[in-house]
């Protein structure tokens, strides 16, 4: 009977199924994350707050969704994906709700920076991504890393409109609480993306390989640190945008609904960029490929800054970013199981991912304060550029074979 049960359980997970119920739950934890600079106006208004605070909280948010994310990533690896899913889920769902509710400064950066943070690490499109990397046959498996990564910007697009009719219609400490109340749909969803623990048999994973072991190898790897490197600019770029870019566009004169739609344009077209991406990982070298995409993000910024501020080139400027915007995950996640296989991919992912927040963090932080003591968002955006050149010349020495093992061949 045991046995029966355990084989229509396999038999009925069928990779769609997988990635499916994978794409649902990364357009569930990264769609309310991604509309929260739409909040940054009302929010700062009815508190009095500068615009600092509202962007040390999302900054927070950031870094303690990257220190998470390669503890979340080693609990997954170790126990599997469901405890991750469903614990993250519970946490942003604790941090939403009490951030509409938060009144001072430290509670705001306890509830929407550390609670939300932790939240995101446990159900954000890395550990979905990990998840494929296990589950999927690996005819799928780079399609779906970019498959699972254009959900999370669905999510975007759809998250960010749907915060603005909420708002008006219900103000903005109920659309947070709905918010909240979505996220846990995730909950169900996690049992379709269950993933056999670290000592169990995994496909692909010929030798047996300890986490310590693991780490070693991946930060002595050059092309590793690299990577991270690259990662880094990406989100010090995203997340800056994803925050102030609504609140930058208001102050050239443009209505908050313009800023929305730009999110949601970013969202929409980075469907068509994450997808592409996938695909084309399959088709050319994935360190070209990166680094076509982070000088094309700068040339992107350029044209934005230096032109006039108008809803065409708000919406213009979204679908161009939208286009390289996660179209980085794909190679990046197809690169580390590349190199290191699929074993510990969640945790290794995860670190890159650390790097990539580490960004994230200094671009919203950076963004608010410099507002704050020079009255405009320019210098921000250079840094953006300079970074975006940085990054495409880092990432054209990675070296994309699997790492070599004699130890554990010898073993």
């Amino acid at each position: 009977m045991t046995i029966a049960r355990a084989a229509a359980r396999v038999t009925w997970r069928t990779p769609l199924v997988i990635l499916l119920c994978g794409c649902v739950i990364a357009t569930l934890g990264f769609g309310p994350r991604s509309s929260l600079g739409l909040f940054l106006t009302p929010m700062s208004n009815e508190h009095g707050w500068g615009r600092d605070i509202f962007a040390l909280a999302m900054a927070i948010q950031v870094l303690m969704w990257g220190v998470g994310q390669p503890l979340a990533g080693a609990i997954a690896d170790r126990f599997g994906t469901v405890l991750v899913l469903c614990g993250g889920a519970i946490l942003y769902c604790i941090g939403l709700a009490w951030m509409a509710y938060a009144t001072t400064p430290a509670e705001f950066y306890l509830s929407a920076g550390f609670i939300a943070g932790f939240g995101i690490a446990g159900c954000s499109f890395s550990i979905v991504l990990a998840a494929f990397g296990k589950l999927m046959p690996q005819r799928w498996r780079s399609l779906s890393f970019g498959l699972g990564t254009a959900a999370g910007s669905f999510g975007q697009f759809l998250f960010s409109p749907l915060a603005i009719v909420l708002i008006g219609n219900f103000g903005w400490q109920h659309s947070l609480v709905i918010f909240a109340g979505l996220v846990l749909f995730v909950i169900p969803l996690a049992f379709m993306l269950a993933t056999p623990p670290a000592d169990a048999a995994i496909p692909g994973a010929a030798k047996p390989q300890s986490l310590m072991h693991a780490l070693a190898e991946a930060f002595a790897h050059r092309s590793y640190v690299y990577l991270m490197l690259g990662f880094f600019t990406c989100g010090f770029q995203l997340f800056f945008i994803t925050v102030h870019l609504p609140s930058y566009l208001v102050d050239r004169g443009l209505s908050a609904d313009i800023g929305a739609w730009t999110i949601g344009v970013i969202g929409l077209f980075n469907i068509i960029g994450s997808v592409t991406a996938g695909w084309l990982g399959d088709q050319m070298p994935k360190r070209y490929l990166l680094a076509a995409i982070y000088l094309l993000r700068s040339l992107a910024i350029v044209a934005f800054v230096i032109l006039p501020v108008t809803p065409l080139s708000a919406v213009l400027f979204g679908a161009m970013m939208g286009l390289l915007w996660l179209s980085t995950v794909p190679p990046t996640s197809a690169l580390v199981a590349l190199m290191f296989g699929p074993r510990w991919m969640a945790t290794l992912f995860g670190f890159a991912f650390f790097s990539h927040q580490v960004g994230g963090f200094l671009g919203v932080w950076l963004g608010g304060l410099l507002f704050e003591r020079t009255g405009s968002y320019d210098v921000i955006w250079w840094i953006s550029v300079l970074l975006g050149i940085f990054s495409a010349l880092v990432n054209l020495p990675i070296v994309e074979k699997p790492v070599h093992r004699p130890a554990l061949a010898a073993a």
